[in-house]
């Protein structure tokens, strides 16, 4: 007897794949937004991420009526801890981040977060116990030949894309710590960070005077964004999340750093032969660790 198809489920996957996609799209086409506010210091660009994210977060849980999950998740010490632990590697990642861009160096933002997922196998092997198959070795092994190279052969230690690498995997593994949602816990770790971002933003008005409201109109306006900019994607990432198995999301994530390294062209920067033996390797490197992941997929129940 034929099976009749499950339209709702097929139709709920489209929509998660179509929020995934925007999701990685938008975080590939972060150097844009950042080129755009370089007129503002980085340190500055990451206390609006921080302060205008509190508010807007706040919204998004009402409206999803999150707000209850929020208040549990806040009462729980050991998870107000890990997420506290995980917002300092985002906040250094979102700095590094910003800085990279202000500074030309989106090829090497954009290596941090190619090598990220081999960095998670490497976690998972040290800290974890996990054992890495063969072609997850070669894949490791090709992504620190291309890392040699570029310092080597380029002259160029990719120090960027290790520090980029290496907080947003430690982000991750603290986050996998907690069970909460994506906004409650990006609620908790904006919280956590308000303070901090506050004070920053405070001394940089004494010190070297904000570029809030003494720039430009535009630079005014995207500042202001800098919330809805920083959480609309995760909340795509969320409820992508959801609908589509994490195999497929996965091979998204590829999209972001692609994308980031279609901008490093765009914009016109340097690109070495260094650069490309770097990147060949690299590329060849994810394109095994992404073909040894999909092949253990486990396979639909038939």
């Amino acid at each position: 007897m034929s099976q009749t198809p499950n339209i709702n489920a097929d139709g709920e996957h489209r929509k998660g794949l179509i929020a995934g996609l925007a999701a990685y799209t938008w975080w590939g086409l972060f150097p844009v937004y950042f080129v755009l506010t370089k007129a503002v210091p980085a340190l500055e660009i990451l206390s609006h991420r921080v302060l205008w994210s509190v508010p807007f977060c706040f919204l998004i849980l009402l409206m999803r009526q999150q707000l209850p999950a929020l208040w549990t998740a806040l009462r729980d010490t050991k998870t107000v801890l890990y997420l506290g632990i995980a917002a300092v590697f985002l906040s250094i990642n979102w700095g590094v981040y910003i800085w990279a861009v202000q500074n030309e160096q989106i090829f090497q933002g954009s290596l941090g977060y190619y090598i990220n997922p081999l960095l998670y196998v490497l976690v998972g092997v040290v800290f974890f116990g996990e054992r890495m198959s063969r072609l997850q070795t070669l894949a490791i092994v090709l992504a620190l030949l291309g890392v040699t190279v570029l310092t080597v052969y380029g002259g160029v230690f990719p120090w960027i894309s290790l520090i980029l690498g290496v907080t947003f995997t430690s982000y991750g593994v603290f986050k996998k710590q907690v069970n909460i949602g994506a906004m409650p816990g990006l609620q908790i770790e904006t919280l956590v960070l308000f303070i901090p971002a506050a004070a920053l933003m405070f001394y940089i008005s004494q010190t070297e005077g904000l570029g809030f409201t003494n720039v430009s109109r535009e630079i005014d306006f995207l500042l202001l964004l800098a919330g809805p900019v920083t959480v609309l994607p995760l909340l795509a990432f969320s409820f992508a999340a959801r609908r589509i198995k994490l195999s497929t999301l996965g091979f998204l994530q590829y999209v972001g750093p692609t994308l980031q390294f279609g901008c490093g062209l765009y914009f016109g920067e340097t690109f070495t032969p260094a650069h490309a033996i770097c990147f060949i390797l690299i590329w060849t490197g994810v394109a095994i660790f992404a073909w040894d992941s999909w092949r253990k997929r486990p396979l639909p129940t038939p």
